[in-house]
């Protein structure tokens, strides 16, 4: 407080405030400024402070704040609301960060109204959710609401958008929406896909049993110059020794090796496994030597992968 002149300025206060680490002294400040006479908070003094506290999790007293600039229909900016919904997001209060979120919108002023950076923070909270199909399916109509308004009010949906549609429709097992949301990217939104986009739809296809689909969307995304993750291939191979193609699963296996990609402990099993069912014990122990052999395998999981296979198929 020492550190302000009398009758000090709103820029001035803000100044004072990012100085300061601690967050209780930051409250503090905030709350003295308050009772100053002839003083009244702008927009950079509540987000500097929301910011203070939302980032030390304070988040009670960050909502004592908030409701303040809810309840002054004059103040506010984009930005404002942004890091509100944001922290909002943080605290896991969803609900509250909906409802900046429709006050945003129901603004007059047009630098208050929510913009693509407001979209994809709410689209980041829904995806957060969890990975239980039922609930990605409820939250995902909320997606879709949101996603028509975007594009309603002429928001124009950038890559990160579409991959959470894309993203959101896998998850809630609604594939085919996904593909649409893909199909659409360059003609109707004027967005190239990327790596994330291929790599959602080949997790989502294989999860469904479609691997020829997946493989043609591998291939695809190989062509533009892109690598499959390790979940993208980790699913394709799996998809495949499942599905009796056995040769093109080892394939993929040693492709991903090649690409700096490492396969999961249930890749591998499932993939010798297979082996084992399809062609011989004898096929399967030697891909396993010359993983361990090649140091793609550690020792932990060879004698593991080992340990199973004997006890399955040397008895």
């Amino acid at each position: 407080m020492s550190q302000l002149l009398p009758r000090f300025t709103p820029e001035e206060l803000c100044n004072v405030i990012t100085m300061q680490d601690d967050p209780l002294a930051c409250l503090e400040l905030f709350n003295w400024a308050s009772q100053q006479p002839r003083f009244r908070h702008d927009v950079s003094t509540y987000q500097i402070t929301i910011k203070k506290l939302g980032a030390a999790q304070m988040y009670e007293e960050m909502d004592v704040v908030v409701n303040q600039v809810l309840a002054i229909r004059f103040i506010g900016s984009e930005a404002l609301y942004n890091s509100v919904i944001y922290f909002f997001m943080e605290a896991r209060k969803l609900t509250r960060a909906v409802n900046v979120f429709k006050h945003m919108s129901n603004m007059k002023k047009l630098d208050c109204r929510p913009s693509i950076r407001t979209y994809n923070l709410l689209f980041t909270a829904f995806l957060s959710r969890g990975s239980n199909s039922y609930i990605n399916h409820m939250y995902m109509e909320t997606m879709r609401c949101l996603f028509k308004q975007m594009v309603n009010d002429g928001v124009q949906p950038d890559i990160f958008t579409l991959n959470s549609m894309i993203k959101g429709y896998v998850l809630s097992l609604h594939v085919n929406d996904a593909l649409r949301i893909f199909h659409q990217m360059d003609s109707v939104y004027n967005c190239q896909p990327n790596s994330f986009s291929y790599d959602y739809l080949i997790h989502g296809l294989c999860a469904q049993g479609r691997t020829n689909n997946a493989r043609e969307f591998c291939k695809k995304m190989k062509k533009e110059g892109f690598i499959p993750s390790c979940k993208s291939y980790n699913s394709l191979v799996n998809s495949l020794a499942l599905g009796g193609e056995v040769e093109e699963a080892v394939k993929f296996l040693w492709e991903m090796t090649e690409n700096q990609r490492s396969a999961g402990f249930i890749t591998y099993r499932t993939v010798l496994e297979e082996v084992c069912r399809q062609w011989k014990a004898d096929d399967a122990m030697n891909l396993l030597k010359e993983l361990r052999e090649k140091d793609i395998v550690d020792g932990f999981t060879y004698r593991k992968l080992l340990h199973e296979l004997e006890n399955d198929y040397r008895n």
